[in-house]
Formats: structure tokens, C-alpha cells, sequence
């Protein structure tokens, strides 16, 4: 129905954030410099009397979530709305997804009642699940609408990347600190009616917003690289911090192929058949990992490059920031195919398949 996306007041270059750090170790610029971002909106820990950054306690750091998540998926849900012609009174269903944090009670009630939404709206929240975790929120509220058609179910993806930083120059933390970006992301669905109901019996959709009709979803879980990507509590520095093992992008490229084949299977679909791709910006190797694997041409991941380059790794929202660039595109014809897809901890290697 809609798409909508926010991110931070603040960004700054690659480069900006090497000067803030003073980060002079040729290994971990290399890492900054070669990461084909070339900005990404982040909260910076604050400035301290001698000019440089202060070290931010956990709790700093989950107030900081609570804070930026809260503003970011305000104006994400906002600009969804707005793009599906819909309004907050028309909200039924709203499913909140975050791993940069953890929330009790979670983003969907605060968002409730900040937004102002109905007060016996149905909700969910999606913690932990990490950059995969878009696609299986999404599972979950198409599944809400089809139980209830007509009525309009949103998604928020809701990422404070920076409320999980840990700053402490191993090459452990400089992998993670160079990639990922604040950002959040919001896509309203709804189900017309059962299919087997007469056009005219369908309620229409509001405003008469049309959008891609999700079709099914494949999920494939890596039980061998389960510790691939971890965001668990590092002991040294009394804080949560990220975990990204240098050969995720070769594991998940490896499985992409399998993935697409398990979400194609009994369609009578092809490979070829998909004209439009969205895949999340997990970074340049897994990008390329991926596009190598499936044939993909540098144009098919037009929109997921250039989100990376302009944004980071925004995590479970990233899909959606590429999708809301593709369809600013108006390059889709109707009846064509797409694929969204994620990946993320487990290891996981998520798809839908989408038809315009």
C-alpha cells in the first residue's frame, strides 16, 4: 500500500567519523575507506571537555534506542500513511521490529501512544531476529491481513545502529562501526479480500493506492554458521556489542541460490522470470557475493547499492529503504515479478516473492 523511511538529523562521510575518532591504525581505515559507504545518519556519543568523544554506558546507550527509535519510526509510519493515502485512524494491526535494543514494554505500545493510534490495535514486536528479521515480521503481518480483510496492518522497522556501538579499535568492532547506520522504515499492507471472491465484492483499497501483491514467503536457516553474526554481551565492556565473522558473505551467497529455488518451487517461475530485486544492504561482499550466485547484474541491485552508499547497513529495514527507491523508479510494469530479499543471524536467508 505504502512505504515510508526516516533517518537521523546527523550524517557524516566515512572519513568525518576516522577524523572524530582519531583513528590512525591503516587496518581499520582500510576497513572505513573501502566499504563503498559513503555516509551514513548516526547519533555520536557526546562531546567530552578534552574534545573528544565520551564512552557511553549501556544504559546511555538504551536510552539512546529508546529516544531515536521513537522519533525515527514516528516519521517513518508518518510518510508511510501519507504515500498509501491512509491515516492513522485507519491502522489496525502495527508490528514493530528492532535488534538495537531492548524495550519493555516494546515500540509498538510507545508508538501507540505517542502517535495516538487506536487503543484496541492489535500489535506485535519483533526483537533480536537482527538484518533478516524484515522479511519475517512481514510474514507475519500478511498473514494479520489476509485473517482480516480490509483492514489496514503496518511494519515498522525501528534501528538505532549507534545505540550499539562499542568503541574500542579491535578489528572485531571496526568491522561492525564501519558498516552499519541508523535509519527506520515503515510498509502498510492489505488484503483487498479472499481471492475467490468477485471483484466486486473486494473492499477497495484506500485512496485507491495500488502496490505489489505478496505472493509467499521461503525462509532458510544455516544451522552450521549459527555464530556467524551474534549480537550478544561483551564482558570487557559491560555492554551488548555486534559480531560479524568474516565469511558471512560467502555462507550466504553460497545459499542464495538454494533460497530462491525453495521460494520459486511449484510456480512455474524461473530465475529469469524475476524482473525486479530487492535485497538488503548487508554490505559490498555480501552484495557481491549475491549478485555473483544468482547472475544478478550490477542494474538489478541498483537501489540496494545505493542505499548502502547513502545510508549504511540500516539493519531489518534496509530492504524497505531500496524498495521505497525502486518505486520512486516508476520502472514497473504491471504483472511483472520481484524478489525481496534478507539476511541475517541464524544464519538466515529470508524471500518473498512480489508481483506488481
Amino acid at each position: 500500500m505504502g512505504v515510508g523511511t526516516a533517518v537521523p538529523a546527523t550524517s557524516y562521510t566515512q572519513q568525518e567519523l576516522l577524523d572524530w575518532f582519531a583513528i590512525t591504525d591503516p587496518r581499520v581505515r582500510s576497513v572505513f575507506l573501502n566499504s563503498a559507504i559513503e555516509r551514513r545518519g548516526l547519533t555520536l556519543p557526546p562531546l567530552v571537555p578534552d574534545g573528544s568523544r565520551g564512552v557511553e554506558t549501556q544504559g546511555e546507550l538504551l536510552r539512546k534506542h529508546l529516544s531515536n527509535g521513537l522519533s525515527m519510526g514516528q516519521e517513518a509510519v508518518e510518510a508511510c500513511l501519507k504515500a498509501a493515502n491512509a491515516t492513522l485512524a485507519d491502522v489496525r494491526y502495527l508490528c514493530c521490529v528492532t535488534t538495537t535494543g531492548m524495550l519493555t514494554p516494546g515500540f509498538s505500545a510507545l508508538l501507540i501512544k505517542e502517535l495516538g493510534i487506536d487503543r484496541h490495535c492489535s500489535r506485535l514486536d519483533v526483537v533480536g531476529m537482527g538484518c533478516n528479521a524484515g522479511l519475517n515480521a512481514l510474514t507475519a503481518v500478511a498473514g494479520w491481513a489476509n485473517a482480516h480483510p480490509g483492514e489496514l496492518a503496518l511494519m515498522v522497522c525501528i534501528e538505532a545502529c549507534s545505540a550499539a556501538y562499542v568503541f574500542d579499535g579491535t578489528m572485531r568492532s571496526s568491522v561492525v562501526n564501519s558498516l552499519f547506520g541508523d535509519g527506520s522504515a515503515a510498509v502498510a499492507v492489505l488484503s483487498p479480500g479472499n481471492p475467490q471472491e468477485t471483484a466486486g465484492d473486494r473492499r477497495p483499497l484506500p485512496g485507491g493506492a495500488t502496490g505489489p501483491e505478496l505472493l509467499r514467503f521461503s525462509s532458510c536457516i544455516i544451522p552450521e554458521a549459527i555464530d556467524a553474526m551474534r549480537y550478544d554481551w561483551d564482558d570487557s565492556h559491560g555492554k551488548y556489542s555486534f559480531y560479524l565473522d568474516p565469511e558471512v558473505p560467502y555462507v550466504v551467497g553460497a545459499h542464495a541460490e538454494i533460497s530462491i529455488c525453495r521460494l520459486l518451487e511449484g510456480t512455474g517461475l524461473r530465475l529469469s522470470d524475476i524482473s525486479q530485486w530487492v535485497v538488503h544492504s548487508g554490505g559490498k561482499k555480501v552484495i557481491d557475493s549475491v549478485r555473483l550466485n544468482l547472475g544478478l547484474t550490477r542494474h538489478d541491485v541498483r537501489h540496494t547499492t545505493g542505499v548502502l552508499r547513502d545510508h549504511g547497513n540500516l539493519s531489518s529495514g534496509s530492504f524497505l529503504f531500496s524498495y521505497e527507491r525502486l518505486m520512486a523508479d516508476d520502472c514497473v510494469n504491471p504483472g511483472e515479478f520481484g524478489v525481496f530479499m534478507t539476511m541475517g543471524p541464524g544464519s538466515t536467508i529470508e524471500m518473498a516473492l512480489v508481483r506488481w
